[in-house]
Order: C-alpha cells, then sequence, then structure tokens
C-alpha cells in the first residue's frame, strides 16, 4: 500500500527525493509509543481535546520567551518578561475564544493561573541569563524526508549556532523533569529533532537541552552519529508498526498512569468504553500525523 501525508497526491515526492509514503512528528510518535489507540483518536478520528489549563498556560510561557528575543539584549529582563505576560495571554484569547471558558470548573481561578505562570517565567531567568544569548531561531518548523520516504517534522522552540557553528538545540518545559529511569523517554524528542537537523544540514547538534521550568531542572546530552542512526531505527520501526496497525485496524490500548489525564477514558475499552468505527480512509493515503508547537509541554 502507498501512504501519503494528507493533501499530497500518491506520486508526491518532496524536492525530487523519494516518494513520501507518510508524517511524523516527535508528539504523535510519543503517543503511539504510550498508547496506540491514543494515537489512533487524534490522528485517525481527530477527535477534539479539550486543552487543560497546564496545556495552555505551558503555550502562554512558550510565547512570552520566544517574545522575549524580540527586545534588545538588555532590556531581556525578568520584568520585562512578566509584562508579556498579560498581552500574550490576550493574543491568545483572541485568536481562541473558547480559552475564556479554561477555569470553569478548574481548580484554580485566572489569577492564580496567571501567577504560576509568571512563576515559571522567573524561574527561566534562574537558568539562563537572555541578553547573552541571540537565538539563530525560535519556534523553528524542521522537515526532511528519510530515503524509506517517511517525512519527520515538528518544531523546535529554540536554535542557537556558536560563532564556530556548533548548534545547540532547546527546548521549555513547562513541567518537572523526570526521574532518571524516564530521562530516555524526555530525549527522544530531543533526538527525534537532532535527527532532522543533522539530515537536512549534515552536521550533528553539539547539545540538546531541555529546560524544565517547573523545577527549575535542564537536562542536557550531547548526541553522536550512532545515537541518531539508532532514532533513526527507532522511528522507522514505530513508523511499521503504525502501518500495521493500519492495515488490521488493531489499535491496541495500553493502560499507564497518563490514562488520568487522558480526554478519551469514555471511548476506551481499558475503562469499559467502546471505541467508535474507524473512519473510512482513501485507498491509498494515511492522514499526516499532526504537528503543533507545543504539544508537548
Amino acid at each position: 500500500m502507498t501512504t501519503t501525508e494528507a493533501g499530497r497526491e500518491p506520486d508526491a515526492r518532496a524536492s525530487d527525493g523519494p516518494v513520501v509514503i507518510g508524517s511524523l512528528s516527535p508528539s504523535r510518535a510519543g503517543d503511539f509509543m504510550t498508547c496506540p489507540l491514543l494515537y489512533r483518536f487524534r490522528v485517525i478520528d481527530r477527535i477534539p481535546e479539550k486543552p487543560s489549563p497546564a496545556q495552555v498556560r505551558g503555550t502562554l510561557v512558550h510565547a512570552v520567551l520566544e517574545r522575549l528575543y524580540d527586545l534588545p539584549a538588555a532590556g531581556r529582563t525578568s520584568r520585562a518578561a512578566l509584562d508579556l505576560l498579560a498581552p500574550q495571554w490576550r493574543r491568545l484569547l483572541d485568536e481562541a475564544p473558547d480559552l475564556a471558558e479554561l477555569f470553569e470548573g478548574a481548580d484554580e481561578d485566572e489569577d492564580g493561573w496567571l501567577e504560576r505562570a509568571g512563576t515559571m517565567v522567573e524561574r527561566y531567568f534562574t537558568l539562563e541569563d537572555p541578553r547573552r544569548l541571540e537565538p539563530a531561531e525560535r519556534e523553528l518548523l524542521v522537515e526532511t524526508v528519510l530515503a524509506s520516504g517517511l517525512k519527520l517534522r515538528g518544531y523546535i522552540d529554540r536554535v542557537d549556532v556558536a560563532p564556530t557553528g556548533e548548534v545547540r538545540i532547546v527546548d521549555y518545559k513547562t513541567g518537572t523533569a523526570p526521574r532518571a529511569d524516564f530521562e530516555a523517554r524526555a530525549l527522544f524528542q530531543m533526538k527525534f529533532y537532532a535527527l532532522v537537523m543533522w539530515r537536512l544540514h549534515g552536521t550533528v547538534p553539539r547539545l540538546l537541552q531541555l529546560m524544565y521550568l517547573g523545577n527549575g531542572e535542564v537536562l542536557r546530552y550531547s548526541p553522536d552519529e550512532a545515537d541518531l542512526r539508532a532514532t533513526e531505527r527507532k522511528v522507522e520501526a514505530l513508523w511499521q508498526a503504525i502501518r500495521r496497525a493500519m492495515d488490521t485496524g488493531e489499535w491496541r490500548p495500553r493502560k499507564s498512569r497518563l490514562c488520568d489525564w487522558c480526554d478519551h477514558q469514555q471511548r476506551c475499552p481499558e475503562f469499559g468504553g467502546t471505541p467508535p468505527p474507524l473512519p473510512e480512509l482513501p485507498a491509498s493515503p494515511v492522514p499526516a500525523t499532526p504537528v503543533t508547537e507545543h504539544d508537548d509541554l
């Protein structure tokens, strides 16, 4: 079966390269590893999910840190960043008015929610000094097509390039740093980005940096080609597993403690629910795996 991302003809090629058989983002790859049924609900069924206050707060903090670097270096202070919170929140509300309902039935009100966002913004300044940095890229959408035809795509929060040409990929997380036994999973997203950058530019990024604004910890990792080749094999294997699930229609749930935050319990067999019938799909195209900013907060 020839598969493509939605919106492409089955024979579409990327820059005269291999036929594009599908696309995968680090978030959707993470969904499938967490629970194949969750991947199905999000990618195949495209069932809407109500954003949580924590998710929207992450989007707001990311927006503030992105706009912070629009200011002159000397003006990138904690106070200036906090002054960006209210206008960025108004912008998000203008773009998505439904967010006004975010606090209905929630455990915290808007003022408390904004205060916690401000705490995360202030914590950022304990981890690095933005007055000494000039990012090469912010909110960078990167895409590449592997030899197999699988397109990899995602948003990178920040790319720093040293005068010597060494590249650092930076990602902000508004949660807390994982325990040591979960670090590999946290680094998968960063290795995914590093793989894309390597395939695009031919140079392995020097450093991957995860900044956890929930508790002020930083996770750093220096990849090499062996790491990225292993990541490529893992991504290809994940795509083959997704293809098998599409061919067989078997999207098995995988219960974990993450189920406590899942919007789909009422339709999940692990909780006594029944998934909706699979939607009718075209004979050949595979729906694109959606790629959005900050969906790995």
